[in-house]
């Protein structure tokens, strides 16, 4: 059966509605509706040294799949091979040193190949640490330091900017708009929130709302469709 231009809009529709409705638990996630965003909820407490909650404001930088920078308030970070990455395993940029430029956070690659980096955790200021841990081969005695690989890079654009969506949880800067980049406690940003993960920005309440009235306006529209193709053939029968 061939589907209509306005039946298959309508399908569409619903489609995006779900989606909406799905993200609703995904932390940081943006609404694709503006209808069903929520009021800016408190980040919750996780037992995770590597999960970090931005300011309410600002997003990290990251990438999407498809190599684009994108800025995400997902702050479920974790260690890849010794970087630094999103939730989509894509690292996460900061600042190795404190005037240098935005790279990925990685930790020395000797204390990765000895295993010598344990306790992996981000503070309030945005700086990345480890435990290093080694011998002392004249005592034998245990040693250990903390090591800072970085501080993470917050980024805010300007007020009431209509961010692009990449995904269910990244956003990316629209053309012609440059986001102000800095540090997290830096006196132009606040400082995130360590073991903390932000709550989506989706109302499940309002999207499962407006879910059902795009489910009623799709059944209005097949019996509006029903009807019309009645009439059409009665039509034809009385020419007969």
């Amino acid at each position: 059966m061939l589907v209509n231009t306005a039946t298959a809009n309508a399908l569409e529709y619903i489609t995006e509605r779900a989606a909406d409705a799905n993200r609703a638990f995904v932390p940081g996630a943006q609404p694709a509706f503006a209808d069903v965003a929520n009021d800016v909820s408190p980040a919750r407490f996780v037992l995770d040294p590597m999960s970090v909650a931005p300011p309410s404001d600002s997003y990290f930088i990251t990438s999407d799949e498809r190599g684009r920078t994108a800025y995400t308030q997902n702050g479920a970070l974790a260690m890849s091979n010794g970087t630094v990455v999103a939730s989509n395993g894509r690292p996460v940029l900061g600042f190795g040193a404190p005037d240098g430029p935005l790279t990925e956070l990685r930790i020395d690659p000797v204390d990765l190949a000895l295993g010598r980096a344990t306790g992996v955790r981000v503070d309030a200021d945005g700086s990345v640490d480890y435990t290093r841990s080694s011998v002392d081969p004249r005592t034998g005695a245990r040693e250990n330091e903390r090591v800072v690989i970085g501080r993470l890079a917050l980024a805010r654009f300007p007020a009431a900017t209509k961010l692009p969506q990449a995904d269910a949880e990244r956003v990316l800067a629209p053309a012609g708009v440059i986001p102000h980049i800095g540090r997290p406690d830096d006196g132009n940003f606040k400082a995130v929130a360590p073991m903390h993960r932000a709550s989506s920005r989706i109302d499940l309440d309002l999207s499962l709302s407006r879910l059902n009235d795009a489910y009623i306006a799709f059944d209005a529209l097949q019996a509006a469709h029903k009807a019309q193709s009645s009439t059409g053939k009665t039509a034809m029968d009385l020419l007969k």
